[in-house]
C-alpha cells in the first residue's frame, strides 16, 4: 500500500471495531480544508521558479489544526491529506487540544542555497497566510524544514498582520518563543512510552538490546537518550552505511565521526552492514526512525526484535504489521511513540499564549506525565475492547474522542 492508503486502512479497521455509521465515517476520513496554492520565487541566477505548496485541515473539532511543513520533491496532496488525518489521530491518542494539520511544498532544498529557501518559506506562509493563526492553525518544522525556517515564517506573517503572533509556529528558535526541550521531544516521547510498554510487556528495558534504524534528529536522540538510561545500543544506521556490535555502541562517538564524516563508515568498532541489515539484526527492541515502509511484506518474516517502537512516520507496512503481530511481535504504533514532538510543540504554543516560559525540566516532566497516561490509556482500552494489538487501540481511541467532540458541538 502507498502511505496514504495504509494511513486510510488503519482508519478503517478502527472505524469497524467502534461500529461507526456511513456518514460519521466520513467526516472522520475526508478532510476539512486542502487548499493548493503557486507562488514565485526569484532565484539566485535572477530567474523566477513557481512552487506548489499545499496545507491541509483534516478537523477542528478539539481545536486549531496542527501538524508540520515538509520540503521534498515528492511532496503532493494526497501525501499531505494521509499525514494531516494521522495528525488528528496523533493529537486525539495525546488527548491535545488540536486537529490535525500538515502543509509541504514541493521543493529540493539540497539545490537550492539559504536565500532561496528563506525566500520559499516566505512566499509559502504569504500563500496560506489567510488560513492560519494561532487560534486557526499552528503549523511546525517537519522533513527538511528547522527552527530557522520556522522563524522566517513566523517573521512573515506578523509582518503580513503587523504584528507579533508567536504562537501561529512552533519548532522556533529559543530566542523568539521557541520551547525548552523541543529539538529532543520526539526521541524524549519515544523513550517514555518504550519504558511504559516494556513496563507492561514484561521486557526488562535496562537489559534489553537495541537496534535504531535511522541516525537523523530523532534517531540520534533516541540513540543517545536511550544509552543515557542504560540501555544497550548494538545497531544504529544512517541512509547508507551501519554498524552492528553486540558489545555495545559507543553512542557519542557514532554522533562525533557522523558529524564529522557525514557516515558511519569510519566508526572503529564492531561490524559494518547495511542499512537493511540493522532492521533484521538480533535485538530485544527495534526502532525504525527513518521512513515509512522500511518494514514490509519483503522482510517482515525476518525481523528478530521482540518490540518495535516506530519512532518514523509508518515505517510498518498493514502487511508486515499483521504478519508481525501474528507472531506475537509487540508494535508499539507511531501515532503514540512520535507524538513528543507535537506534545511539546503543543507546550510551547501554551507558553506563547501565557507570555511565560517553562524550564527544561518542567517541559521533560510534563512531557513523561503526557506519554504514560496516553500509553496507560490505550493499554486499557486494548485489554477491555479485546484488541489485537496497540495500533488498532490507538487509533480506535482518538477516533472515538474526534467523534464524541463532533457530536458534543452537534456536527453529527
Amino acid at each position: 500500500m502507498k502511505f496514504n492508503e495504509a494511513a486510510q486502512y488503519q482508519i478503517k479497521r478502527a472505524i469497524k471495531l467502534l461500529n461507526l455509521d456511513e456518514e460519521t465515517a466520513k467526516a472522520v476520513l475526508e478532510p476539512k480544508r486542502a487548499l493548493e496554492v503557486s507562488f514565485p520565487v526569484r532565484m539566485d541566477n535572477g530567474q523566477v521558479k513557481v512552487f506548489k505548496g499545499y496545507r491541509v485541515q483534516h478537523t477542528d473539532v478539539l481545536g486549531p489544526a496542527k501538524g508540520g511543513i515538509r520540503f521534498h520533491p515528492n511532496t503532493d496532496l494526497n501525501e499531505v491529506k494521509a499525514l494531516a488525518t494521522l495528525m488528528s489521530i496523533k493529537c486525539a491518542v495525546i488527548g491535545l487540544p488540536y486537529g490535525g494539520g500538515k502543509g509541504g511544498v514541493s521543493c529540493n532544498v539540497k539545490e537550492m542555497s539559504e536565500g532561496e529557501i528563506e525566500r520559499v518559506s516566505r512566499g509559502y506562509i504569504r500563500a496560506i497566510a489567510q488560513i492560519i493563526s494561532s487560534d486557526k492553525d499552528v503549523p511546525a518544522p517537519d522533513m527538511y524544514t528547522n527552527p530557522k525556517i520556522m522563524g522566517w515564517m513566523m517573521d512573515e506573517f506578523a509582518a503580513i498582520r503587523q504584528y507579533n503572533d508567536f504562537g501561529v509556529i512552533t519548532g522556533k528558535p529559543l530566542s523568539i518563543g521557541g520551547s525548552a526541550g523541543r529539538s529532543s521531544a520526539t526521541a524524549q516521547g519515544g523513550y517514555y512510552v518504550t519504558k511504559a510498554a516494556c513496563a507492561k510487556e514484561g521486557i526488562s528495558l535496562k537489559d534489553a538490546t537495541f537496534c535504531i534504524h535511522g541516525f537523523g534528529n530523532a534517531g540520534s536522540f533516541a540513540a543517545s537518550i536511550f544509552a543515557a538510561e542504560g540501555c544497550k545500543i548494538i545497531g544504529i544506521a544512517d541512509s547508507r552505511t551501519a554498524v552492528y556490535d553486540p558489545n555495545g555502541i559507543d553512542v557519542a562517538l557514532a554522533k562525533k565521526i557522523k558529524a564529522e564524516t557525514g557516515s558511519l563508515k569510519d566508526y572503529p568498532h564492531g561490524q559494518q552492514v547495511t542499512p537493511d541489515e540493522i532492521l533484521t539484526s538480533s535485538c530485544d527492541i527495534l526502532v525504525p526512525a527513518s521512513l515509512e515502509g522500511v518494514i514490509n511484506k519483503d522482510n517482515a518474516a525476518q525481523i528478530k526484535a521482540k518490540m518495535i517502537a516506530e519512532l518514523a512516520n509508518g515505517p510498518v507496512t498493514p502487511e508486515a504489521d499483521a504478519e508481525l503481530t501474528a507472531r506475537g511481535v509487540v508494535i508499539v504504533p507511531d501515532i503514540l511513540t512520535n507524538a513528543g514532538g507535537v506534545t511539546v510543540s503543543y507546550f510551547e504554543w501554551v507558553q506563547n499564549r501565557m507570555g511565560y516560559y517553562w524550564s527544561a525540566e518542567e517541559v521533560q516532566e510534563k512531557l513523561e506525565i503526557a506519554m504514560t497516561k496516553a500509553f496507560n490509556d490505550i493499554y486499557l482500552f486494548k485489554q477491555e475492547h479485546h484488541c489485537e494489538d496497540y495500533r488498532l487501540a490507538a487509533f480506535a481511541i482518538a477516533i472515538q474522542r474526534i467523534v464524541q467532540a463532533m457530536k458534543d458541538r452537534g456536527w453529527l
